[in-house]
């Protein structure tokens, strides 16, 4: 796949909630994976390392009411699009997550991705 074909492949899965589907589909085995400073977990390794902190995320999400994305935007072997999402955390208040995601593509896969956003306050 090319990187358009890829991107709007994960904006397609994205829009749908198919998170894992999206992953094992497009991700490579060695993806690398970056949050930013203050999320629960900075860095992951690996295919199943990856699967393993979406099933985190979701653990910690009570109800999600919402979500928008947008794009893809594609230049070269990256693409990037915008998400947000309309939140309840376990414990927590109804929120808004934003963030920009970026993407890699190398072989017709993802091999690395970083996410830009403002991590809540996890200690209250």
């Amino acid at each position: 796949m090319t990187t358009q074909e890829v991107a709007n492949t994960l904006v397609a899965y994205c829009k749908q909630g198919k998170f894992s589907e999206a992953i094992n589909e497009l991700y490579s085995n060695d993806i690398v994976s970056i949050e930013p400073d203050g999320a629960p977990t900075k860095e992951v390794r690996g295919l199943e390392s990856v699967l393993q902190k979406t099933e985190q995320f979701n653990n910690m999400v009570e109800e999600m009411h919402g979500m928008e994305i947008s794009g893809p935007l594609v230049a070269d072997k990256f693409f990037t699009c915008s998400m947000k999402m309309d939140i309840t955390f376990k414990g927590a208040p109804r929120s808004t997550m934003e963030e920009i995601c970026l993407y890699q593509v190398e072989n017709g896969k993802i091999v690395r991705e970083e996410f830009f956003f403002t991590p809540m306050n996890q200690g209250g």
